[in-house]
């Protein structure tokens, strides 16, 4: 199992950490370090489907999700599904990386200060994931600090 591990503290309250990280205009912007053009489709609600896409080869890749709990400005979990590959979602012919994947993001508040901690488990992937995570989510991690310092 590869677990992955990332966290950043960001001088802003927690409700605009949440906010930021999690509404559809301003996720657009700091998941450009996934890859450009990333949005979701769906809702953060607990139990709701959600798909993390960006247009590639000319259709829709990403990831199919589901949230497993929300607690607003608190924490929020995803159960990974599969993959999306050009819109055809990829799950039970051990392809995919991702089925049974969790992440799960953390907010803790402290004198205005908020630490973000994400959290990734996979029972697949290993180093792969390892290395291409280790890459992007700081840098991810630094533009929603940004954008949430400018509030």
């Amino acid at each position: 199992m590869t677990k992955l591990n990332y966290s950043i503290s960001i001088n802003a309250p927690k409700d605009t950490v949440w906010h930021t990280m999690l509404d559809l205009d301003t996720y657009k912007l700091w998941t450009e370090a996934f890859f450009p053009g990333s949005y979701y489709e769906g809702s953060w609600e607990k139990g709701s489907e959600i798909r993390f896409v960006a247009e590639a080869d000319g259709g829709k890749s990403g990831m199919l999700g589901c949230i497993v709990e929300n607690i607003p400005c608190e924490f929020v979990s995803i159960e990974y599904l599969g993959e999306l590959e050009n819109g055809k979602l990829k799950t039970t012919d051990g392809s995919s990386l991702w089925v049974g994947a969790h992440e799960n993001y953390s907010f803790t508040e402290t004198g205005g200060l908020t630490k973000l901690e994400v959290e990734l488990r996979a029972d697949n992937g290993g180093d792969e994931l390892t290395e291409t995570f280790d890459a992007m989510w700081p840098k991810a991690l630094q533009k929603l600090r940004e954008m949430c310092e400018k509030v």
